[in-house]
């Protein structure tokens, strides 16, 4: 049995219906993405859980250990993939999202959304899923080991919804890997939702907007119940 991650956990109301992995960015922790739960307002009760990646020596930095979802090996980021961390965190994703059922929410009430290698990997164990998920957001982010979708995505995992948002000077994740991402997830045959900003690696106020709006939109289409 794979352990639960540490992880934060902020509930918006009492008995809620629906249930929001977030995944944090290289080097950072669960906390970075709390602030969210507070600003986003959603018209239901949510859980929010903000796992806290494991530690782990990253190449790209000198093999200095840090927070990391998986190793980076050189600046290519799209090249060299760590196929066994990126695996691994897989693992780890499941098991909350196992909880979360558990717990008695529908695979449809749950979300998992991550921002660069967090939106990653998120993009990566929802489209895993034996069962659609209620939708995944990969914020500034691309899709890992894109070779292997064909073979690994399962058919009812192309019923959930995808948000993708990218800044356009992006100097980290390039806007066009994003854009590859997006063109290979529809090819397979998801409902891409592609936003663009005039920023680089972050998050802005008119993003956490479009978010809100999406995340209301298949939530009010769910219903409550």
């Amino acid at each position: 049995m794979t352990a639960i991650l540490s992880h934060i956990t902020r509930d918006t109301g009492k008995n809620p219906g629906y249930s929001i992995i977030w995944l944090h960015g290289l080097g950072a922790d669960g906390q970075d993405f709390v602030p969210v739960a507070e600003e986003l307002k959603l018209p239901v009760a949510v859980r929010y859980i903000f796992p806290h990646a494991p530690v782990i020596p990253v190449t790209i930095n000198g093999g200095f250990a840090m927070r990391a979802w998986y190793d980076i090996v050189n600046n290519d980021i799209g090249a060299q993939q760590d196929a066994a961390g990126i695996h691994d965190s897989k693992t780890a994703i499941d098991a909350l999202i196992g909880q979360e059922i558990g717990r008695g929410i529908a695979p449809d009430h749950l979300f998992l959304a991550g921002f660069s290698q967090g939106g990653a990997i998120a993009l990566h164990t929802a489209l895993r899923q034996d069962v659609a998920l209620g939708g995944v957001l990969a914020l500034s982010a691309y899709l890992p080991l894109a070779q292997t979708v064909a073979s690994e995505a399962s058919v009812d995992s192309r019923k959930t919804p995808v948000f993708m948002a990218h800044g356009r000077q992006d100097p980290v994740v390039p806007c066009a890997l994003g854009l590859a991402s997006k063109e290979a997830l529809q090819a397979s045959g998801y409902q891409v939702s592609w936003h663009e900003y005039a920023m680089q690696h972050s998050v802005i106020a008119q993003e956490l907007q479009d978010i809100k709006t999406w995340l209301t939109n298949r939530i009010e289409v769910k219903g409550e119940g």
